[in-house]
């Protein structure tokens, strides 16, 4: 089978084990964030107007949005575990002001609102980042862009005639890699952030806007009683007028929607600071994120103190949609990462990994984030944002409460809002659909991107599976 550039240019496995030692399994994000509020868990009986499940991005921008619309509303958040534990902290903290994974996805799917679609997302990316000024979170915003980059003949086909279309020369002034060919470079619909600053900056808004918080309280059932909705927790229960269901990759707590999603987990590298020399040797003056073409694609950054994050390429999925800690420690996984990097970047050979870890997206069979009501309109429900949570969930947020108001908006006006994707199918045929469809990705990449009979089988049901 031919082979990819990554495998073409492949250090040798010394050179990959040598970059991993000593790194250790945590999230960056959460060792590099100010510390946890810590705030109690939730014992005996409480009340609320709303009560949100789930202490991450949707959550926090639930409860903060809540508030900002109505200052009295009584407003509780519960966590299973610690706020940002899940993918609000594991991110590789890329904001995007896309919605729909992409304009061809939305092309494909909603194609007389890509207008809309697109003037919603640059709004929402706009006001994101006005709240983090007049909300004083600093977490490293940075509109920077992002860098698409061709590193096989047929991306490059798909580059050229493309506004802003740079040759191999023009891109690699950018950033200096051997494994470029083209590039495109979006300056305005991406920003960069650090994800652990932006959850404890979230979480410590919410506070200060009355929002009970309480972490280590698992919800385990939620069920109508009499007007309001009740939630039971290990060690008590809320009952709330209405409800935000906000638990991105765990199993959803309305059962109709659990085959709505499945985990996929997504693993990721950060080196230690690049000195002066290193940087040099890179270009990267302009610090866009960046991201390659292929179906298995990689996506990687600089935080403030240059550091580069690597991650992608991976997309794993376990029988019967298992979440387990353990799973998160793959050695051939991190061991391809970090190969794949030093054949981007071969100028960085003997620079070390200080952290790797991994996470698990909420993956939709339509690549982005779908919307109910439930239990007579007292329970809203977002899911499946595909890897674009961390700007989406903002978007999302508004969604679920203009729905819970009875708001009609340009928002819940949107087909994409209203429309629910295709859920995947029981076991042992999602297993093997799913492995199917990464076996097609990976020799379509070998293979001049073209796609098998599988893929395109899936792409006219209106099923969709990415890296």
């Amino acid at each position: 089978m031919p082979a990819t550039v990554f495998e073409r240019l492949a250090p040798t496995r010394g050179q990959v084990l040598k970059a991993l030692d000593g790194s250790v399994r945590r999230p960056f994000w959460l060792d590099d964030a100010p510390p946890d509020s810590g705030f109690e868990p939730l014992r005996g009986r409480a009340q609320a107007s709303l009560a949100i499940v789930g202490g991450g991005f949707l959550g926090l921008w639930s409860a903060i949005l809540a508030k900002e619309r109505d200052p009295g509303r009584d407003v509780v958040l519960l966590e299973a575990r610690h706020i940002g534990h899940a993918a609000s902290g594991r991110n590789g903290g890329f904001c995007e002001a896309s919605l729909t994974h992409g304009d061809d996805n939305a092309a494909w799917r909603w194609p007389d609102e890509v207008a809309q679609l697109d003037a919603q997302g640059a709004r929402n990316l706009a006001e994101f980042e006005t709240t983090l000024q007049q909300r004083g979170i600093d977490c490293d915003f940075e509109r920077s862009g992002l860098l698409e980059v061709a590193v096989e003949a047929h991306q490059d086909a798909q580059l050229r005639g493309r506004a802003g279309y740079l040759d191999a020369a023009a891109v690699r002034a950018e950033l200096a890699s051997p494994t470029y060919l083209s590039g495109v470079w979006d300056r305005d619909g991406t920003a960069l952030l650090h994800p652990g600053k932006l959850v404890r900056g979230l979480a410590r808004v919410a506070a200060e806007l009355g929002v009970r918080m309480h972490e280590a309280t698992a919800v385990d059932a939620v069920a109508e009683h009499g007007s309001a909705v009740r939630l039971r927790t290990a060690h008590g229960e809320v009952l709330a007028r209405q409800v935000v269901l906000a638990t991105n990759a765990y199993p959803s707590l309305l059962g109709r929607y659990r085959r709505h999603t499945i985990p996929i987990y997504d693993y990721a590298l950060m080196t230690e600071p690049l000195d002066a020399r290193r940087m040099a040797g890179l270009g990267w003056r302009h610090r866009q994120g960046v991201a390659d073409l292929g179906n298995q694609f990689h996506y990687y950054r600089l935080t403030r103190d240059n550091r580069v994050l690597f991650g992608g390429f991976d997309a794993v999925y376990h029988f019967g949609s298992r979440l387990d800690a353990a799973l998160e420690e793959r050695a051939s996984t991190y061991e391809r990462l970090a190969g794949h990097f030093l054949s981007t970047f071969p100028q960085l050979e003997g620079v070390r990994f200080t952290h790797r870890w991994a996470g698990v997206i909420d993956t939709s069979s339509r690549l982005c984030a779908f919307y109910a009501l439930a239990m007579r309109g007292r329970v809203a429900y977002a899911a499946g944002f595909t890897g674009l949570g961390v700007g989406a969930t903002r978007f999302a947020a508004n969604v679920l409460l203009d729905r819970l108001d009875g708001v009609d908006s340009e928002r819940t006006r949107l087909r994409m809002t209203r429309e629910l994707p295709m859920p995947f199918p029981p076991e042992p045929l999602r297993y093997a659909a799913v492995q199917a469809a990464r076996w097609s990705l990976d020799r379509a990449d070998r293979h001049g991107g073209r796609r098998n009979l599988y893929l395109r089988a899936l792409r006219a049901l209106g099923l969709g599976f990415d890296s």
